[in-house]
């Protein structure tokens, strides 16, 4: 019989197909980029994790891609019968099914030496699938002889705040599981006889794509599952906040928009339910002149671009904190004149109080500071004032000019491209046709800007390539105060001003 990894063996809990995939036919998962940068992440964390466990450096590491199975297992048996310090990756088998632990520590109890499990996770708390993994854990170690005390979660802190100086004492915090782990043996062992049960299958299970194709994570097979399902001209799910709904229709085979019953719909649901099926656009023009007239010019038009570290770099920021490290700003005066100014520190220094500097210097005083969805950048000002007591004031007052373009769009403006989307990608190809963000060169979204500006801060990135990359954030910052520019143009009707 087949024995079977942790990291097969908790996909079970939510899928069997998934697990006959991983064991049968593992050529068919493609990782998406997002998973692929969360075992980055994993990675980084366990790094810190080691160093924190282990500050004197004095504890094993067992690496079983250079070891393999066999030596890995019989290392790490040796290790904890003879070592008095931390084992980093120890691998049991035991029962049907393997695991590594992340961190094993000893313990002395009452003369006698035992050990106490940690696994390290770069989430923030503590997951359900977590408590699953750490059961699995604790099931292997024990039937493996291991004289295991305890198992605790440590997960990241995000409310702990970087002290600078490579200290990272605090970063992590534990959770204790082991009464819960220890006491769902029988659960274990039933997963595993389930698994091999599932393994023996000649083929794949039946199992329609769902929720569950999400749960706990995005899994890498659902194109290859979904290849075969129906697929809807206009999809139930580009009804907004219909989420939970359209996945209850899917269930009975309802998943087109032409099939929504419009019983189920609210008013905005219903518009771009009708104006997707007809192909026309809405446009209260006057609404949103009307909510645009009480904001007079100067104007500014402001977007930030922000990075995020699960482990921080920059002293005095969090885990997970949304850092600011470039603007652009599109100013449109009274005559009508639009200026740009930028922002942009790819030093790989801390850009935040020159940000907010540069920032208070060039927004004003007076006049509108136009944003799309404004809850994103009033919440980085608020932080940086926190941050930066002098700047607090003017940041705070920046704030107070804050007009959100979003939700003049979400209820003046409907294009049936949008697809259900809001979004500033969606709206301004339909409001500007000749304006695309997929015209750029790349970085064009959100997502590619924090992988280009991670790429322009490694000390290993050559001078020519950093200022390539420059220069695609800049462009990609410009078009976004542009767009919205533009959008405030047709919203407010002015079409005596040639921008």
């Amino acid at each position: 019989m087949r024995t079977f990894s942790k990291s097969k063996l908790l996909p079970l809990r939510h899928c069997p197909k998934r697990l006959w995939l991983e064991v049968h036919r593992p050529d068919l998962r493609e990782d998406s980029a997002a998973t692929q940068a969360s075992f980055q992440v994993g990675f980084q964390v366990g790094d810190i994790a080691q160093r924190l466990y282990d500050p004197e450096g004095l504890g094993a590491v067992i690496d079983v891609a250079t070891e393999g199975f066999d030596a890995a297992f019989k290392r790490s048996t040796e290790l904890l019968n003879s070592t008095n310090q931390p084992i980093f990756e120890a691998g049991f088998s035991a029962g049907g099914a393997l695991a590594f632990a992340d961190v094993m520590l000893p313990v002395n109890e009452n003369g006698t030496k035992v050990w106490r499990m940690v696994e390290v996770k770069s989430a923030t708390s503590v997951k359900d699938y977590h408590r699953d993994d750490a059961a699995v854990q604790a099931f292997i170690a024990l039937t493996a002889g291991v004289p295991l005390q305890s198992i605790a979660l440590a997960h990241i802190d995000s409310s702990w705040t970087y002290p600078g100086d490579d200290d990272y004492r605090g970063l992590l915090k534990e959770n204790d599981l082991t009464a819960e782990a220890f006491s769902r043996t029988d659960e274990v062992k039933a997963w595993i006889a389930q698994a091999q049960s599932v393994d023996a299958l000649p083929s794949e299970p039946e199992m329609a794509i769902g929720a569950h194709c999400d749960t706990p994570y995005a899994c890498g097979f659902y194109d290859y599952c979904s290849r075969n399902e129906p697929k809807a001209q206009y999809p139930a799910y580009w009804l907004p906040y219909f989420g939970a709904k359209a996945q209850q229709l899917a269930q009975q085979g309802v998943i087109d928009l032409t099939d929504v019953d419009d019983k189920l719909l609210n008013a905005k649901q219903q518009r771009v339910k009708n104006h997707t099926l007809s192909g026309t656009v809405f446009f209260d023009s006057v609404g949103a002149a009307a909510d645009l007239a009480v904001h007079s010019l100067p104007a500014y038009f402001l977007d930030f671009e922000t990075i995020q570290f699960a482990v921080p770099i920059w002293k005095g920021t969090r885990p997970y904190q949304q850092n600011t490290f470039q603007f652009s700003l599109h100013t449109l005066s009274e005559s009508g004149q639009l200026e740009h100014t930028d922002f942009l520190d790819i030093s790989g220094k801390d850009p935040s109080e020159s940000f907010a500097q540069t920032l208070i210097e060039v927004c004003g005083t007076s006049g509108p500071v136009y944003v799309y969805n404004a809850a994103f950048e009033t919440s980085r000002m608020s932080e940086l004032a926190v941050r930066y007591p002098q700047f607090r004031n003017a940041l705070l007052a920046i704030n107070a000019r804050v007009v959100d373009l979003l939700p003049i769009a979400r209820e003046r403006y409907y294009h049936p491209s949008q697809q259900g989307s809001w979004s500033i990608k969606k709206v301004l190809p339909a409001v500007v046709p000749e304006l695309r963000y997929d015209a750029l060169d790349g970085v064009q979204d959100g997502g590619m800007a924090m992988d280009a500006f991670l790429e322009a801060i490694h000390p290993d990135t050559l001078i020519e390539r950093k200022e390539e990359i420059k220069k695609q954030l800049l462009a990609y910052c410009k078009l976004d105060t542009y767009a919205m520019v533009r959008l405030w143009q047709v919203f407010a009707g002015r079409t005596d001003l040639k921008l």
